[in-house]
Parts: C-alpha cells; structure tokens; sequence
C-alpha cells in the first residue's frame, strides 16, 4: 500500500480497524422505518499512522495512530524527534493498537470515519464524567436506612462495613465512599447509526463515557 493514501473500509474490510476521536454531543435521527434513534456524534479521525511495532523489532505487532493537530513548538525535543523520525507532522493524542496482523498499515496512511460502516459492532472507551467525592448512595446505588426507631442521622450511610473479632479487617474492594468517575470506561457491542465521510463524523446509537470534547477510542467489538 502507498504511503499516505486514506484507508477505506471497501478496501480493509477484512483488517483490524480503530479510531481516535472526539465527543461532539448527542442528538437524534430518524431511521428508514421512521424510529427516533439517540445517538452520540463523535468526531473520528483523520488520524495518521504515525509509528509501526512488529513482532521481530518489539516482540508484538501495533499500530500507534495520532490525532488532533498541534504547533510544532507545542511539543517537546523527545517528541519531536519522534515525529521526524517517521516524517509525520505533530499530533496532540496518540495510542497505540495492538493488532493481529498489521501489513495493511503503512506510517504515513490516514485513516477516516469512513473505515466503518453503518451497522457495524464496536466498542468504544473513554474517561467517564468526574463526580467527585460520593457518598455510597450516589456511588454504589446503597438503599437508605430507616429513619425511624433510633437510627439518628444516618439515613444516607454506609452501616456495617465488615466483623469484629474475626477477621479483624475489612476486605479489599469493599463498597465505600470515595471519588466517583475520572476513571476509563468502555462500553461495549454499539452500533454505528451513520458516517458522514466528508466531515469525519460517525453517529453512534446511545451513550458513551465522557463529557463533550472528550477524546475517546473506536475500535471493532471483541464479542460482536
């Protein structure tokens, strides 16, 4: 494959395929059957190929692809040289994908919205919305305690948390308060309502984690 020519999915239909984004907001469509359908518009790509792992060089094939422009000067001396090294202009994200097979990749190539298709499965990972500091209600879903009969002002804690004497602990994991969100989340098998191609948009149907203008990966579904 030449360098530096946009990867499609009629043309990759077969290959491993992901993108680097951004959540533009939610809003809704009709579909050919006149249904509302939510979805969530992300902007995908263009990203760049801007590095190849093989398995003879680094012991595992991947695809690091770089998105959202940035001003040369923006970027430190190791980074730099980095994209020098592989003759790609500076990008602002980068991820690596870790994939089966990766001759389909050339440093260099651009790869577009337009290498998924309406219907296909994917998963999709992002940062979810930082709530702070949440008691166990808000954070866990805990069901309030009586307020009656005594139980003072403790409608909304936690109650027991673990034994006394045996085991004299409490164990790991155990549902309590703390900072809720901030955290990546991946929601899986969603389906892609529509791609406008031209504008590098992808309609995705529901929800995805995080805030507008967070940056979030596309990738195939793994249980599609």
């Amino acid at each position: 494959m030449p360098p530096n020519r946009p990867i499609t999915y009629k043309e990759e239909i077969d290959m491993q395929k992901a993108l680097i984004g951004k959540k533009i907001g939610m809003t809704q469509i009709f579909d050919e059957a006149g249904k509302v359908v939510p979805v969530t518009v992300v902007e995908a790509g263009p990203c760049v190929v801007s590095m190849k792992k093989t398995v003879e060089n680094d012991g595992y094939a991947a695809v690091q692809l770089g998105f959202g422009d940035v001003k040369p000067n923006k970027v430190n001396k190791p980074m730099a040289g980095h994209f020098a090294k592989n003759d790609v202009a500076p990008k602002k994200v980068l991820k690596e994908f870790r994939f089966d097979d990766t001759d389909a990749y050339t440093v260099g190539d651009i790869v577009k919205a337009d290498v998924f298709e309406a219907g296909a499965k994917i998963d999709v990972t992002g940062t979810s919305k930082g709530k702070g500091y949440a008691g166990v209600i808000k954070r866990w879903n805990f069901h309030r305690l009586k307020e009656t009969h005594g139980t003072g002002p403790n409608a909304r804690k936690g109650g027991s948390i673990g034994m006394c004497s045996s085991p004299s602990r409490i164990f790991k994991g155990k549902k309590m308060n703390g900072h809720l969100g901030a955290e990546k989340v991946t929601i899986q098998n969603l389906t892609v309502v529509k791609v406008d191609a031209e504008n590098n948009l992808i309609a995705i149907k529901g929800a995805i984690p995080g805030p507008n203008k967070g940056i979030v990966v596309i990738k195939d579904a793994v249980k599609a």
